[in-house]
Formats: structure tokens, sequence, C-alpha cells
């Protein structure tokens, strides 16, 4: 998190147009100032009519009191479409600029979040950041300007009356905003962690209830979910509390403005300096007015429930909301044969949070065309190699380059409760069927497209519950190839793939790369796969238990040739009985 107050960080990324608050600003002063308006005009002509003047004389107060309760409905509910507009478009544009900011940055701020909690801040969080507009500027602004309309026009009448009026709207205007402020300060925060968790732990019962409940761990799970919805709960009865308070502090401010307009009026009005029709104006008006504040203390919360969830949002990206990129060109413009596409030099590759880096000293130039297979133990760096390549992690040390869109596919990457289709235009939304069914082809999914009820249009379940892993696999590839990427670092394209399968799939990728002058890194543990690659890095730890290093690179025949435990290890995968392609 920065400095910088987080809320102010993130309001730039809601792009509302000044001029769009301004006007709902101005809709919702003309709202309450007819509701003002008919308070005082309503009284004078009480008031006047009592006498028994002419008919005549009360004309003008009775259109003008017809007028402004026709106008307040008409300008409340123009203000409502006006503030709405602004609240909800600003919402969509800063999930719209979220998605995109997290798509370009590092992922150190999500990938230590619960999946409940990250759904949490894109979805309720960005909502409260949202509601500041409507909840709190423009309360605000129209406190301000129907406040000292108000007292303007009391100050017309009588002075003191006004002086007496300016203090108690400052009183519930300024102190008990303040005032909910403070209190809301520790019981918004609280209430935020405790929504987090709520929506966490219920996503993670809804999604692996059946583990849970096959492991014993169902009833834990279920009590801290009770736990923390209590927790939730208690922090919205201290807002409730503080909520109570604000009011009654209106309350009292209103009776002794209406208390002190009454006495100051019948002061004056013995001394002769105001006339008992105005009395009913300076003494009735602050009725009305206080209607302007009783907001405020609620629009206070609203700003400190912001901040909160907008120094939420601040932490999924370390270093602030970025500034998005110059946009790319297409990816033909940049296939000129012989130039590097990706070049890492002495790279360093590591989780910002690990003291030390897993991968050390990696040298990679990958040129149009070229085909790198990355290779060693389970667990010794090469998703975190390939995320640093992607730009998803900030380099450990040394530099990596990229001078083309390089498309980091991880293992575990998401399928969506959506048709074929549309979960392969996730990579690109121009892909047409002829081109998804192409990608599926080259994959080796045909068969299985064809099977499907509806085709592409057939439905998956979230998450890829109604296919297979390999099938999940193969489908993300073929969402990769897809991509337009000119650079894709693929992770563990052969997992729960026969060995046949998982060899196509690898063979497809580089044929990809050759064909349209990209290139391509595929991880694998499987040695067998890397003979399509032009080069193989055997990646190993050092004896002494430091991170891992490139111990030898060449050509896969190079490496079965000059490796005594290379050869081993694909021996060892030869004499394993095929399994059966899930």
């Amino acid at each position: 998190m920065t400095a910088r107050d987080p809320l102010r960080t993130v309001l730039p990324l809601l792009e509302v147009p000044r001029w769009r608050t301004v006007r709902a600003v101005l809709l919702g002063s003309l709202a309450l100032g007819c509701s003002v308006g008919l308070a005082a005009v309503s009284a004078w002509l009480i008031a006047r009519a009592s006498q028994m003047p002419p008919v005549l004389t009360l004309s003008v107060a009775v259109v003008t009191v017809r007028a402004t309760g026709v106008g307040r409905g008409i300008f409340r509910y123009l203000e409502r479409l006006a503030s709405h507009d602004v609240a909800l478009g600003g919402m969509a544009a800063l999930r719209a600029n979220l998605y995109d900011a997290l798509a370009r940055g590092p992922v150190t701020g999500v990938v230590g979040l619960r999946r409940g909690d990250l759904l949490a801040r894109v979805g309720a969080d960005v909502d409260d950041v949202g509601d500041v507009v409507v909840r709190s500027i423009v309360p605000a602004g129209v406190a301000v300007v129907v406040g000292f309309g108000a007292v303007g026009l009391v100050a017309a009448f009588l002075p003191s009356a006004a002086l007496a009026l300016l203090g108690c709207l400052l009183l519930t205007g300024v102190v008990a905003p303040w005032l909910a402020a403070r209190a809301a300060a520790t019981t918004e925060a609280r209430g935020a962690r405790a929504r987090a968790e709520v929506t966490a732990r219920t996503l993670g019962i809804l999604d692996e209830g059946q583990q849970l409940r096959v492991s014993g761990r169902l009833d834990a799970e279920l009590a801290a979910l009770a736990d923390a919805d209590a927790r939730l709960t208690d922090a919205g009865n201290e807002g409730a509390r503080t909520a109570g308070v604000s009011a009654a502090i209106g309350a009292v401010a209103q009776t002794v403005s209406v208390i002190a307009a009454l006495w100051l009026g019948m002061g004056a009005l013995a001394a002769g300096t105001l006339a008992e029709v105005e009395l009913t104006v300076v003494v009735l008006t602050p009725l009305a007015v206080f209607e302007v504040t009783s907001v405020l203390p609620a629009a206070a919360v609203q700003w400190r429930r912001s901040r909160e969830a907008a120094a939420r949002l601040v932490e999924l990206l370390p270093g602030g909301v970025p500034a998005a990129p110059a946009a790319l060109g297409p990816a033909t413009a940049r296939r000129v044969p012989g130039l590097s596409l990706l070049t890492l030099t002495d790279v360093a590759a590591g989780w910002p949070s690990v003291p030390v880096p897993a991968v050390v000293g990696v040298d990679l130039t990958l040129r149009p065309g070229s085909v790198v297979a990355l290779t060693g133990p389970s667990g010794i760096g090469k998703t975190t190699l390939l995320m640093t390549a992607a730009g998803l992690l900030p380099a450990r040390g040394g530099m990596a380059h990229a001078d083309a869109d390089a498309l980091f596919l991880a293992e575990d990457g998401h399928v969506f409760d959506t048709t074929v289709l549309e979960n392969l235009r996730v990579a690109r939304g121009d892909v047409t069927p002829d081109d998804a069914r192409t990608a599926l082809d080259a994959v080796g999914l045909t068969t299985w497209l064809d099977a499907l009820p509806d085709g592409l249009d057939t439905t998956l379940g979230g998450n890829a519950t109604t296919v297979s892993g390999g099938e999940r696999r193969r489908l993300l590839v073929a969402r990769g190839l897809l991509s337009g990427a000119r650079v894709l670092l693929v992770d563990e394209p052969a997992e729960h793939l026969d060995a046949a399968a998982a060899d196509a799939v690898v063979a497809a990728l580089a044929a990809h790369a050759r064909s349209t002058g990209g290139a391509v890194v595929v991880a694998t543990h499987r040695l067998a796969a890397a003979r399509d690659a032009d080069e193989v890095l055997l990646l190993g730890a050092e004896p002494a238990g430091g991170p891992a290093v490139v111990k030898a690179r060449g050509t896969h025949a190079d490496l079965l040739r000059d490796v005594v435990g290379y050869a081993w290890a694909e021996g060892q995968e030869a004499a394993v009985p095929p399994a059966p392609a899930r």
C-alpha cells in the first residue's frame, strides 16, 4: 500500500467526468432546494392567508408552492438517474481498469489470497469504492449548496437567526460526520476483513464441500464461517449504534435551531424589526433544512468504508495502480526475422516474499521460430522462471526483456462456466468457430468436440467440472494457440495425458511457433516431449541446497548422449506402462 490516500489513488480509475458529478450535485440541490422552498413559502402563505388579504396577493405564493411541490419529485428523480449513472458507470470502469492492471502487472499481490477473498475485493470492494460518489461526494455537495442557500434565505429576514441556523448546521454537518467517521474507522476495517472471510469460506465450502466432508474438516469450516459471520454482524451493529448517535445529534441540533429561531424572532417581532408573517418563515424553514445534513454522517461512514475498500484494492498491486502502457500493435508487425522476441540475461527468479531465489543465472534468447523445453524435478522452479519471463513476477536479478507479447499458460488456468467457444474467446474476442475447431484439432480434441451434444455451443461446468484433467489441459493450450501472443510460456502441457497425447500437444506447440514466427517455452517433467525442442534447459539444484541453476543445455539428443541422469530419467519414462488419456 502506498503512503498516498488509497481512495485518492483509486478514484481516477472510476473515470467519472467531473461534469457528471456536478450535474448530480446540481440536480440534488434543486430537489432539496424545492423542499426548503416549499416549507418556507408554505409557511408564508399560511400565515399571510390568515390575515385575509386580497386573493390576488396570494397567487404568486400559491403557484410557487405548486411548482416546488412538483419540482421536488421531478428533480429527485432526475438526480437519482444522474447519480446512479455516475456510480454504475464508475464501477464498470473501475473493474475494467482493475482487471487490466492485474493482467498486465505482477501477480505478487494476488497469489497469496484465497479465491473468496479475491472475489470479495473485485466484487464488494469495487462497489464500495463506486458508492463513494453517489453516497458521499454528491450528498456533501448538495448539503453545502442547499445549506448555505437556506442560511442566506433566513438571513434576509433575521441575521441573528441565520447565525444560529448556521451553527446548528455545522454541528450536524461537520461534528456529527466527524464523530461517525472516527467511530467507523475500526468498525469498517473489521467489517471488511470479516466480509472477505465470509466470502472466502463460503466459496470454499461450496466448491470443495465433498472433499472437506471426506477429510473430516467440513464441521470446522462451518464453525469458522459462523464465527466470521458473527464478527460481521457485530461490526454492523456497531455501525448502527454510530448511526443512532449521529441521528440523535441531528435531532438535537434541529430542535435547538427551531427554539433559537423562535426566541430570536419573538424578540425581533417585539422590537418591530420582523413581521408576523416573516416570523413563520424564520421558525419553520429549519425544519426542512436539516434534511440536507441528516445524510452526512452516513456519507462520512461511506467515505471511510470506501477508503478501506480502496486500500484492499491497492494491496492487490504492489506499488499502487500503474498507468496502462501504450497499446501494442498487431503481432504480425513484430515478425522481423533475426530479432529476439524474449531475452533473459543472468536472470534470477523467485517470489518476493521468499528470501532466496528459486533459480539463478539463466540466459536465454528466443528468436522467431524458437522452441525451448525447460526440464527438471518437480518444485525446482520451472513455473517461477516462466512467470518471471512473462513479466508476472519481477526478476530477482539480471534482466528479462520482451520484444513481443508473452503469454503464460498456467497448468491450473481457469475454465469458465460458459460454452466451449466462449472459453476459447477468452484469449481473443474475435475467434470464429472455424478458428476454434482448427485449434482444438491441433491439440487432439476433435473427437471430444464431436461427442459434445452442442459442439462449440456446449456449456462447460464452472472451473472445468465437466471435463477431464487431460481435456482441460488441451483446452487451455488451444486457448493459447488462439491468443495471438508471439511468445507462449506453457507450464506442464503434458499433465494428465498419456505419452502419445502429451507428445502430440508439445508437437502442436512447436509447429505453431515455427509456422507463425513465434516462440514457445515448455516446462515439462516428461523428457520425451522435449524431442521437438530446438534446445533443452535442464534445471538442477546445487549440492549445497541453494537456488537451482541450469545444469546442462543442448538438444534432446545431446543431453541423452552427454548427461547420464537425463538418459536414465528418459529410460524410466519408457519403462512405465502408458496410462489411458483423460
